[in-house]
């Protein structure tokens, strides 16, 4: 015979009566954020520090669908007037066909292909 939650709230004492629905909250809680919440924060993170460090020859695909190749990518200055880090907000040229399309570095779905460094000759 197992044992559920409503079962355990029932059979409590009447002093106890708060004690059994905040422990189930609770419990739910920590359910949706181990289930949901973190795994979609971890992702996110991911996905930012992927786009952050795209670089010229790297073929994209933008949030509305165009596939192109970064052909440019000029980085906006902080208001503070700090040295200038790979932000989202950073003006990107693709290359897609015969067109060039300037989008910003927040609106690349996902890195197609990465341009790889030659090899060394010696």
């Amino acid at each position: 015979m197992t044992i559920t939650f409503a079962t355990l709230a029932l059979l409590q004492a009447p002093g106890s009566g708060m004690l059994g629905p905040i422990f189930m909250y609770g419990a739910i809680f920590a359910i949706f954020y181990f289930i949901l919440i973190r795994p979609q924060s971890k992702q996110r993170k991911e996905h930012d520090s992927l786009i952050r460090a795209v670089k010229k020859g790297d073929e994209v695909v933008t949030a509305g669908g165009v596939i192109g190749e970064i052909i440019h990518i000029r980085e906006t200055p902080k208001a503070d007037g700090s040295s200038t880090t790979p932000s989202l907000e950073d003006r990107i040229t693709i290359k897609s066909g015969d067109s060039r399309l300037l989008i910003e570095r927040g609106k690349i779905a996902r890195i197609i292909k990465r341009e790889t460094q030659p090899a060394a000759e010696g």
